[in-house]
């Protein structure tokens, strides 16, 4: 996957378990996942504002500027 065989992937457990307690682990995982959900689906959202001028509005804000 990574370049992580099982002793690495251990290791790293254990600094999970020691940083954030035995109980926690399972909020932080719940978080995190809620993250990255709400993240994708914020990806695939059109933009709240669309910015992007229209033809028209823009040929006209031309035409004023001259």
């Amino acid at each position: 996957m990574f370049g992580l065989g099982i002793g690495e992937l251990m290791v790293i457990l254990l600094i999970v378990v020691v940083v954030f307690g035995a109980g926690r682990i399972g909020d932080v995982g719940g978080d995190l996942g809620r993250a990255i959900r709400n993240f994708r689906k914020a990806l695939n959202e059109p933009d709240s504002i669309d910015v992007t001028p229209k033809d028209g509005e823009a040929k006209k804000t031309e035409a004023e500027k001259k």
